[in-house]
C-alpha cells in the first residue's frame, strides 16, 4: 500500500493530466477503469521513490565487476555501528546495460515517530527518500533548543506553508525518517553566513538508500535508469562529433563522451553559466578530455553563415553526426515529488521551446545522423506530440528502432500508428505499480519501477 498520500497538485492541473491520461485513444483502447486505475496510479506512485537506486559506473576506466567491488567496501563502512539486521549490502549488475548498478531500496520501515521534529522543505525530503541526509539550507523548523547529538525526527513540508525558524509546524506534512542533529539550531537559523553542511544525519529513514556523498567520485554517479539509457540509445561512436543541446549538469554528457572511449568530439551548450562550470566540472572528475562546454542558447546555435568554422558555438548547418536533444520539460515524471506548486500555464508553456529548439537541431544534424529526443515528464504535448509534429515538420526525419528498449511504448493519444508508437520508449511507472509494491527484488523490475521518461530516436535521411 502507498506510504505517503497522491502528488500534491493544483486542481487545474490534475483535471489536465486526467483529460491526457484518458484521451479518447486510450479510452477506446484501455477502457474507462483501467484508464482511470493507471492514471490514479500515477499520481500515487510520483510521490514514492523508485524501488531501485542505480548508478552509473565509469566502465571505460575499470571494470565493472572491479567497480562493484570497491562500492561494496564503500558502502559497507556507511553501515558500521548498525544493527546486524539493518547491514545488508545488494548490488546487482543490468541484464541488458552493461555500465549500471542496481542498489534495491529498502522501504517503507517501520520506523516510530519522535516528539522532536525537524521539518524541511519538499525537495530536501525528496532527496532524503533517496538516500540524502539533511543539509542545513534545507532544514525549515526545528525544535526551540535542539543541539548537537539530539535524535529528532524528519518531516517534510508538502506545501511550502512552513515559515522559516519556526519551532514547529502543524501544516501539511509527512514523516520521512528519522536522524541525529549534527548542528544546533543557533548555527542553522542564528548566523551572518547561510549555514552549509549536513544538519541532520539520517540514522532511520523511512526508506533506506546508501548516500553516495565522496563515494567512489571518479567511478560511480547517481543517474536515474532512463537517463542512462539516452545514452545508449544516442550510440555514440569514437571520432564522431556530438552535441548535447542541454546539457547541464553534465551526466549524460560525460555518458556520450564515456561510450566513445573518450575519442572524439562532444560539445556541450547551456545557457547558464555556472551550469556549465558543472559540466566541466564533472567531465574533469571522470577523466574526460574529449568534452568542450559553452555557455550558449542553444536555439541560437545555428550560424547563419556557412562557411563560419570556429571551434565554439554557433555552428554551420550539418556539423554533427549524432545530436542528444534532452529538452527542457515540466519535469512531471520526477519521483519522489510529493508535491509541485506550479500552475497550468508553466507546465504547458513548454512545448514552444522545445520545438525551438528541435529546428536547430535538424539544421545542425548531418544527413544521415541521429537525433534523440528525450523529456523527464509525462505529458503528451511534450512527448508523443512533439513525435507526430516534427514528423510532420520534417520530412527528412524517420523513427528508428531504440536500444536497448526497455520502457513501455509510446502513449496513445497523439494519432501516431502502432508501429510508431513501438519506436518509442516511454517510462511508466503507473503501469506496473501495483506490482512492484510487493515485487521481490531483481534487476527486471528496476525498468518499470523508474523515474517518469520518453525518449524518440530519429534518423535524418
Amino acid at each position: 500500500m502507498p506510504v505517503f498520500p497522491r502528488i500534491s497538485l493544483k486542481p487545474d492541473v490534475i483535471e489536465h493530466l486526467k483529460s491526457v491520461f484518458l484521451n479518447n485513444e486510450v479510452l477506446e483502447t484501455v477502457g474507462l477503469q483501467e484508464a482511470e486505475c493507471r492514471f490514479q496510479n500515477l499520481l500515487s506512485c510520483l510521490s514514492h521513490p523508485p524501488s531501485y537506486t542505480c548508478v552509473r559506473a565509469s566502465t571505460q576506466l575499470v571494470p565493472l565487476e572491479e567497480i562493484r567491488c570497491q562500492l561494496e567496501e564503500e558502502l559497507k563502512k556507511q553501515m558500521c555501528g548498525l544493527p546486524p539486521e539493518d547491514v545488508s549490502i545488494q548490488i546487482l549488475t543490468h541484464p541488458k546495460i552493461s555500465d549500471v548498478l542496481l542498489l534495491p531500496v529498502d522501504g517503507p520501515r517501520p520506523v516510530k515517530q519522535l516528539t522532536s521534529e525537524v521539518v524541511v522543505g519538499a525537495q530536501c525530503g525528496s532527496a532524503v527518500l533517496r538516500g540524502a541526509h539533511v543539509f542545513a539550507p534545507g532544514i525549515i523548523a526545528c525544535p526551540k533548543f535542539m543541539k548537537v547529538g539530539d535524535v529528532v525526527s524528519v518531516f517534510s513540508d508538502l506545501e511550502g506553508r512552513c515559515t522559516r525558524g519556526a519551532t514547529s509546524f502543524q501544516g501539511n506534512k509527512v514523516f520521512v525518517g528519522n536522524g541525529v542533529a549534527e548542528m544546533d539550531r543557533s548555527s542553522i537559523f542564528c548566523t551572518d553566513e547561510p549555514a552549509r553542511g549536513i544538519g541532520v544525519r539520517m540514522v532511520e529513514p523511512l526508506y533506506r538508500s546508501p548516500s553516495f556523498d565522496g563515494v567512489l567520485p571518479s567511478l560511480v554517479f547517481l543517474q536515474n535508469l532512463p537517463s542512462v539509457v539516452v545514452g545508449h540509445v544516442l550510440g555514440p561512436r569514437p571520432g564522431e562529433r556530438i552535441l548535447d543541446m542541454c546539457a547541464a549538469p553534465g551526466g549524460k554528457t560525460c555518458h556520450i563522451a564515456a561510450l566513445m572511449g573518450d575519442q572524439g568530439d562532444v560539445v556541450a551548450l547551456d545557457r547558464i553559466r555556472n551550469k556549465i562550470d558543472k559540466i566541466t566540472e564533472n567531465a574533469q572528475m571522470f577523466h574526460l578530455r574529449s568534452i568542450r562546454a559553452y555557455c550558449f542558447n542553444s536555439i541560437e546555435a545555428v550560424s547563419s553563415d556557412p562557411a563560419q568554422n570556429s571551434e565554439g558555438p554557433p555552428f554551420p548547418p550539418e556539423s554533427f553526426d549524432r545530436i542528444l536533444l534532452d529538452a527542457p520539460c515540466s519535469g512531471l515524471g520526477q519521483r519522489p515529488n510529493m508535491a509541485n506548486t506550479w500552475t497550468l500555464k508553466e507546465i504547458c508553456s513548454y512545448q514552444p521551446l522545445q520545438r525551438k529548439l528541435f529546428h536547430a537541431a535538424v539544421q545542425l544534424l548531418k544527413k544521415g545522423g541521429v537525433l534523440v529526443y528525450s523529456t523527464c515528464t509525462v505529458t503528451l504535448a511534450e512527448n508523443e506530440e512533439q513525435v507526430a509534429w516534427a514528423l510532420q515538420t520534417f520530412p527528412c526525419l524517420t523513427l528508428q528502432p531504440q536500444e536497448p528498449h526497455i520502457g513501455a511504448e509510446g502513449m496513445l493519444g497523439a494519432g501516431l500508428s502502432p508501429r510508431q508508437l513501438r519506436l518509442l520508449q516511454r517510462f511508466s511507472p503507473e503501469l506496473s505499480w501495483d506490482h512492484t509494491q510487493t515485487a521481490a527484488a531483481s534487476p527486471g523490475s528496476a525498468d518499470s519501477d523508474t523515474i517518469g521518461f520518453f525518449i524518440a530516436k530519429f534518423l535524418k535521411n
